[in-house]
């Protein structure tokens, strides 16, 4: 059965009122007519009562529309008055982010001038005293007495050290830390390597010696700490999941006229405290004195991780390496394949992972340089690595910071160099 079409309630309403208003002009008509004794009088009298109910009814009807649409243009109105406040809001809001860009922006741009200003007068206050300082040692020294490093005497190498500190021939290195198995690159670690003015490199073994006795530690690590904070900020713009690893001399940290200008100095960077790490010697760690361990206690306290490198025995009190701050432990791989007893470990080399984590360590084994090296730490549990199989130090170029810039780094295999 097919359905008709629907009658809406409105059309009803109407049609019903148009009967009653029929049925109401006969009734009135006939009983006019009755009255006036004349039908024609009578269906005229219905005839115009029918039409008076007509206009009446039509005029109720147009006011009726015409509240409903006074009533919808009202509503539009309002809507439109919202639409403009949301807009207006909106703009507000744009405005107010767009400053707040400019404003980061122009603090970051004035934050990264002041760092330079600082470092520029840092460097030159540091090299002007000790500039002094290793002049008058170096003429204090016996004549004809110098120590050879390489086939350069030590008073010319200090001033080749000296020379390029001035003029900023400090170059910055990065080294890879990958994890194991995956090798994927999470960590970098940083260091300085001098250039004479003939651009030969001054390695660390060669400058450390003569440059620490002169005084001059601080401002090396003071150039280095100013570039890894420069790195690590530019990392932090496209990858947060490495970090930089700094290295700090023992001379620098017990050093009571530049460490606490460093601290201060960090304290305005604690921003990158989930990136940064840095890094002490074993034996900077143990000659620290009370002064030093508090040094390094306020570090840490900025949000720092610390790491300890260079170790030369395991027989450490861990639960105070982890009170002072320390996280991370950098031990040769060696020295965990096949040199445990002779470093005063106190568990083999397979429980050590877990002795460290106990105490909130954790273990990165370093100068990792074949394959069979990397099976023995796997079978230790190594969860970090570190060495020439996966990287050798790069200096810092414009391809390198790219190949950084990269959310998912991985280790590209380098030629080891002779």
């Amino acid at each position: 059965m097919v359905a008709g079409p629907k009658i809406g309630s409105g059309a009803m309403v109407r049609f019903l009122l148009i009967v009653i208003y029929l049925l109401t002009s006969a009734t009135v008509g006939s009983f006019a007519g009755l009255m006036m004794q004349n039908m024609v009088t009578g269906i005229a009298t219905g005839f115009i009562g029918l039409i008076l109910m007509l206009q009446v009814d039509g005029a109720v009807l147009r006011r009726k529309i015409a509240r409903k649409q006074n009533k919808e243009i009202q509503g539009l109105k309002k809507s439109g008055a919202q639409v403009q406040k949301a807009l207006a809001e909106t703009q507000a809001r744009v405005e107010e982010v767009t400053k707040t860009m400019e404003a980061r922006a122009h603090a970051q741009n004035k934050k990264i001038v002041s760092e330079l200003q600082m470092l520029e007068s840092l460097m030159k206050e540091f090299a002007s005293k000790v500039s002094d300082k290793a002049r008058h040692e170096a003429g204090g020294r016996p004549a004809g007495a110098p120590v050879n490093l390489d086939g350069i005497a030590e008073p010319e190498l200090l001033d080749m050290i000296r020379a390029s500190l001035e003029e900023n021939r400090v170059d910055l290195y990065l080294q890879p830390t990958v994890s194991l198995p995956q090798r994927k690159v999470r960590f970098y670690e940083a260091l300085s390597r001098l250039r004479s003015e003939s651009g030969s490199v001054i390695m660390p073994a060669q400058y450390i010696k003569i440059a620490a006795p002169a005084g001059l530690m601080s401002v090396v690590d003071n150039l280095l700490l100013f570039r890894c904070v420069q790195i690590v900020r530019r990392l932090m713009t496209r990858n947060r999941g490495i970090g930089v690893f700094c290295n700090i001399s023992g001379d620098t940290l017990r050093d009571t006229e530049f460490f606490p200008q460093f601290l201060d100095y960090m304290q305005h960077n604690r921003d990158l405290g989930g990136q940064m790490v840095f890094e002490f010697s074993q034996e900077a760690v143990l000659r620290a004195g009370r002064e030093g361990e508090a040094n390094l206690k306020r570090l840490h306290g900025l949000g720092f991780a610390l790491s300890m490198d260079n170790i030369r025995t395991l027989a450490l009190d861990f639960a105070k390496l982890r009170n002072l701050g320390f996280s991370y432990l950098k031990v040769r791989a060696d020295m965990l394949t096949k040199g445990m007893n002779a470093a005063g470990a106190a568990v083999a080399a397979e429980d050590f992972k877990n002795l460290l984590a106990r105490h909130g360590l954790n273990l990165i084994a370093e100068r990792v340089e074949d394959e069979k090296t990397v099976v023995q730490l796997l079978d230790y549990a190594v969860d970090f690595a570190q060495g020439y199989l996966f990287g050798e130090p790069r200096a810092v170029r414009g391809e390198t910071i790219k190949e950084i810039d990269r959310p998912s780094a991985s280790v590209v295999p380098l030629r080891k160099s002779a």
